[in-house]
């Protein structure tokens, strides 16, 4: 019931959209969204307590693995009260712990502790039929073969990348990294853009489009994928959009990450524009996920 509630309160915050139904059960239609029990009403201080529990997992989703000091000072929480609210959430099994990774010697102390979305808690902030879609592609790979899955994929992104294109047109090359990140972040994808640290090279604090002589390129990050359960089995959604990245943008891409395939966020690196013009290299030269 915690983790219903939780995900209830995810609507109430605006996370969710609670106007699809979730997937066909052997009872009727089932949704991480439960209706509240008749004749059971919160406090309104039990309903601000779940309302900031919600924003804390909307936080952490958007962002990826943060420390406890991070999701606190951006939510304007003590940190008596982000503790509680982190605690509540890792007992509904929303989110988990993780030992951030260092690169260099941190002196004494613990290592950072971050605090990640976990697939059920992911689930919370997705209204898909993955069921039915996972369904209709096996059928269709059985039926007509693996190039029609393929063919498919690229037909679901074509949609996308004319849109995107629009808006991209508008952009200076510079930004356009930063406009696709705005554009998918429109759609629900939680999208976010950096400049790329060169090799050897501590990763810059400057956004995206602010390229220098350190960086090889942009990262563009996604925090969320509404259909990552059928993209764990059917990589060619994946291999689909990553085609695409490079179409728009102009420039080779590689997928580093996703998180169909377990990762905490879907990491696409695009090359510097600079390298990519010294290197010959062309759009279609990125590796797909």
């Amino acid at each position: 019931m915690e983790r219903r509630a939780a995900a209830h309160d995810a609507v109430a915050s605006g996370a969710v959209r609670p106007d699809r139904p979730g997937p066909t059960g052997p009872t009727g239609p089932t949704s991480p969204v439960a209706a509240p029990r008749p004749g059971v009403e919160l406090s309104a201080q039990g309903r601000a307590e779940r309302s900031t529990r919600a924003r804390v997992a909307r936080l952490i989703l958007e962002l990826g693995p943060s420390t406890a000091s991070v999701i606190g000072g951006r939510l304007g929480l003590t940190p008596a009260a982000i503790r509680r609210h982190l605690d509540n959430l890792l007992t509904e099994g929303l989110i988990e712990t993780r030992t951030a990774r260092t690169y260099a010697s941190r002196g004494r102390g613990r290592p950072a502790r971050l605090f990640a979305i976990t697939d059920a808690g992911r689930s919370a902030f997705e209204h898909t039929y993955d069921d039915l879609a996972s369904s209709a592609l096996r059928f269709l790979a059985q039926e007509a073969g693996p190039a029609a899955v393929e063919k498919f994929a690229r037909h679901q992104v074509s949609e996308l990348e004319r849109r995107y294109g629009a808006v991209l047109a508008g952009a200076a090359p510079a930004d356009r990294v930063r406009a696709l990140a705005d554009a998918l972040s429109a759609d629900g994808y939680a999208a976010s853009a950096y400049a790329a640290p060169a090799a050897g090279e501590a990763a810059p604090a400057g956004p995206a489009g602010a390229v220098g002589p350190a960086t090889a390129g942009e990262q563009l990050c996604q925090h969320h994928c509404p259909v990552a359960h059928v993209a764990a089995e059917f990589p060619q959604l994946c291999e689909a959009e990553t085609e695409a990245f490079g179409r728009l943008l102009g420039r080779p891409v590689q997928r580093l990450a996703t998180i169909a395939h377990g990762d905490g966020i879907c990491t696409t690196h695009v090359t510097g524009r600079s390298l990519a013009d010294r290197q010959g290299i062309s759009a279609s030269g990125g590796q797909p996920c």
